[in-house]
């Protein structure tokens, strides 16, 4: 049964309309990122808190808002539904008791990164592509690879050249064609185009295709859903290439559509390393867009983007939140990495440890208030950055 209500595809920039139903990255005159749409009427007559207590639990349960219209297609490695974690002793520590912990370690591959994949090379598979291909400081090579590999597809990954040696041995144990490069991941992303023009891939960039998003935003729905549909008073979110944050902002538009949430939203905080802050330096520059951050440097793989397509999206998020957006520092973000690990059995990765350090930062000047309840992203496992502690 294909419960998919997507009706068409929408350029974020301008709203201009894109067909749905064949293999597209960005949009045709803007050049900005494609968003899924859906007929969220059709969508709100099945998809209730009622019914989703009989369904599989994993992100494929939200079936009406993802785009996945032959579930033969459907690419699963049993992502999703990852614990909302109370962090009861760390708030207190922090003065902060209402602190949550979404662990996305516990996903496939060990990242958030598994859910856009999944979803990516699900919608790709459906559509025809034969041979997939990305740019990524780690994670998201070590999902697209997975993936690709369950999927029985080649897939072509570009990493740093300096990326920890565990992501490298993840993608070339899936089987994928790895080349590192000199460089970051905008350089990477250079090496990616090469080859769809050469060789016809597809590219698998962050928002430069529209269901990565779609995955990624499943983490705001079972977040409503963990929380008996009461969304938080924040939400601190790891920031490189926006993916996730932009896809829960549009999780909670399409819930409140569906009247599955009322209109009381996050303020979403963006978080980013101070060796590479453009959102950061955007957003307290009134800019809708982000320039190129110049040397990019981050122990934080994941948050070594100095530039994302999706900025306006990311900009956008926070502002109609009134949220606000970020800079710490790498030492501080490792410290704080032990101090969750210590009194939550979490073990995060640099990113997700970030979110504690800016929480704490944000506690001190008195934006985050002791009463308020505050959901910490752990994007991904430490174990794959142990060489750092």
């Amino acid at each position: 049964m294909n419960r998919s209500t997507l009706t068409h595809l929408e350029c974020g920039l301008t709203g201009e309309i894109s067909p749905a139903d064949e293999l597209q990255n960005l949009s045709p005159k803007a050049q900005k990122p494609l968003l899924a749409r859906y007929d969220l009427e059709l969508a709100g007559k099945t998809l209730t808190s009622k019914e989703l207590v009989g369904r599989r639990k994993d992100m494929w349960r939200y079936e009406e808002v993802l785009p996945v219209q032959d579930q033969n297609c459907v690419i699963s490695l049993g992502e999703g539904m990852t614990p909302l974690l109370e962090a009861f002793r760390l708030g207190e520590s922090i003065g902060c008791r209402n602190t949550f912990i979404k662990d996305e370690s516990q996903n496939p591959t060990g990242s958030f990164k598994a859910r856009g994949l999944s979803m990516a090379v699900s919608r790709a598979v459906e559509l025809g592509a034969k041979e997939l291909a990305v740019p990524s400081a780690g994670n998201a090579a070590g999902a697209l690879s997975a993936y690709a590999a369950r999927a029985g597809l080649p897939a072509h990954v570009f990493m740093p050249q300096d990326v920890p040696s565990v992501f490298r041995v993840e993608c070339e144990i899936f089987g994928a064609q790895v080349t590192l490069i000199d460089g970051l991941i905008t350089d990477c992303g250079k090496k990616v185009r090469e080859g769809v023009e050469a060789h016809g891939w597809f590219d698998f960039s962050t928002l430069k295709e529209p269901y990565r998003i779609e995955g990624k935003k499943t983490m705001g729905y079972e977040l409503a859903e963990q929380m008996a549909w009461r969304l938080p008073d924040v939400i601190i979110y790891p920031t490189g290439g926006g993916t996730g944050l932009i896809g829960m902002w549009k999780a909670f538009q399409e819930m409140d559509a569906m009247g599955l949430i009322d209109s009381h939203r996050p303020r979403m905080v963006t978080v980013q390393s101070s060796g590479c802050a453009p959102i950061v330096k955007a957003f307290e520059e009134g800019e809708q867009f982000a320039t190129m951050w110049e040397g990019a440097a981050t122990k934080a793989d994941g948050l070594r983007v100095p530039a994302a397509v999706g900025d306006f999206l990311i900009l956008n998020a926070l502002r109609e939140s009134e949220g606000t957006a970020v800079a710490v520092d790498d030492d501080d973000m490792l410290e704080d990495a032990k101090r969750m690990g210590e009194v939550t059995g979490v073990f995060p990765a640099p990113e997700g440890a970030a979110c504690l350090t800016a929480q704490r930062k944000l506690i001190d000047e008195g934006w985050i208030q002791a009463n308020e309840t505050v959901v910490l992203f752990n994007t991904g496992t430490g174990l794959k950055y142990a060489h750092l502690w």
